[in-house]
């Protein structure tokens, strides 16, 4: 059993607490829960105890044993950062795509001339279980450098069985031997792949017929995703994929509406998906229907910075009373970053999202567009002791900072796995 912690005497401790049932939204998503001068217990894997240090050393106190201290003396605490939305596990690079996109060629135009996902498919489908299982642990090391605990993690590389197959296997070697966790998406719904390019609709049977039920059967994934794009799957091929999971036990989520209006935010509230993605151009109709029905918008601004797009409208859909999280969208050609933080900059300054709105939003929020916010996303007694100690006096700091790594100390389950001395 892990020894007992006690984080001392921090400037500043974001909680982010009471919405572990419900995600924030709204004027609720400034509402960080605040702790000055704070103190936190840790013991085993859970929190035991957050809030003013002098009470935190009074618990301290009454303990029979003696802790570990962390002096955060003039340092800000937050709870593990979670990201929402990437796809970890893949082979390649596709670098050579920049240029193409700075002379002019759209994301649409890359795929239809073979890069961009069927690019990443040759090399995935290429790629042992093994060689996707080392490239990914490499990113994740990153992704924890910058004090990231837990992450959601896509199939869609594949797009066959056995290669969808294997690359969640490798998500889930990954989960069992990594410090973060990962949560599991099957997406073989990513694109049509070249061989079903003039029938898509027998390729879509092999997903519905063949993948789900092989991926359900496994417990390879939590969620089912798909696609939900001008050119990649119709609004009415997406509804069956996503009912087909559900009927599996497999969670909605979409991508939609990321380069055209083509009512993925609307198909998103019909099927009840837990969240949906990208939304660059969502219309007003499918945002008043998510927050209607309680979809959170994963909003993934370094995906729009990178392909130099207009990024979504966070605005809108907080004041519509659409939860909002945030994600790197970690991919090799839309978004290769594993800076959530840097993410988190881009949230502000592209969508003008205020700073706390984005530590909601990477924390809490993003905890509920994963089904976890009851374990984490927040600083409460009884929740895992998942926590990020940054060299900055206060929230404002790590925001006002761009593109800097501020982590000093990344906590999971309890453990210090990542110290002052370790980052980037």
């Amino acid at each position: 059993m892990n020894p007992i912690l006690y984080i001392k005497n921090a400037n500043q401790v974001v909680t982010v607490s009471g919405a572990s049932v419900k995600p924030k939204k709204g004027k609720e998503m400034a509402e960080l829960g605040l702790i000055e001068h704070g103190g936190i217990v840790i013991g085993g894997d859970r929190i035991l105890f957050a809030g003013p240090d002098e009470e935190a050393q009074a618990f301290v106190n009454d303990l029979t044993e003696e802790p570990i201290v962390i002096d955060a003396t003039g340092k800000l605490v937050t709870p593990g950062l979670i990201d929402a939305h990437t796809h970890l596990v893949f082979a390649g690079s596709r670098e050579k795509e920049l240029e193409m996109r700075l002379q002019g060629a759209t994301y649409i135009e890359i795929l239809e001339a073979g890069g961009g996902i069927l690019y990443s498919t040759t090399q995935t489908r290429q790629a042992s279980e093994e060689q996707l299982f080392e490239e990914s642990k490499k990113r994740l090391d990153r992704f924890l450098q910058y004090g990231v605990t837990t992450l959601e993690a896509k199939s869609g590389y594949g797009l066959t069985i056995s290669d969808e197959l294997k690359q969640l296997r490798a998500a889930r070697k990954l989960n069992e031997s990594h410090a973060i966790d990962i949560v599991s998406t099957f997406m073989g719904a990513h694109a049509v792949p070249l061989e079903y390019k003039s029938d898509p609709e027998a390729y879509i049977k092999i997903v519905i017929e063949q993948m789900l039920p092989a991926v359900a059967e496994q417990k390879l994934a939590v969620f089912c995703d798909v696609f939900c794009e001008h050119g990649v799957f119709t609004v009415d091929q997406s509804e069956r994929i996503l009912e087909a999971g559900k009927k599996l036990g497999l969670i909605p989520k979409i991508h939609a509406d990321e380069i055209v209006t083509f009512g993925g935010a609307e198909l998103a509230a019909k099927v009840g998906a837990i969240s949906a993605d990208h939304l660059l151009k969502a219309s007003d109709e499918g945002i008043a229907r998510m927050a209607e029905a309680g979809v959170i918008a994963v909003l993934l601004p370094g995906t729009a910075f990178f392909l130099m797009e207009e990024p979504a409208d966070a605005r809108k859909m907080i004041e519509a009373g659409v939860p909002v999280a945030l994600a790197t969208d970690r991919n090799p050609g839309s978004c290769p970053t594993e800076s959530l933080p840097l993410i988190m900059n881009f949230a502000c300054l592209n969508m003008k999202m205020t700073p706390a709105e984005v530590l909601t939003a990477s924390t809490i929020n993003a905890a509920h567009a994963i089904g976890l916010a009851k374990e984490i996303g927040s600083i409460e007694a009884g929740k895992k002791a998942d926590l990020v100690i940054y060299d900055a006096p206060n929230y404002l700091f790590i925001q006002y900072n761009f593109g800097v790594n501020l982590v000093d100390t990344v906590i999971k389950n309890g453990k210090v796995v990542v110290g002052g001395n370790d980052r980037d």
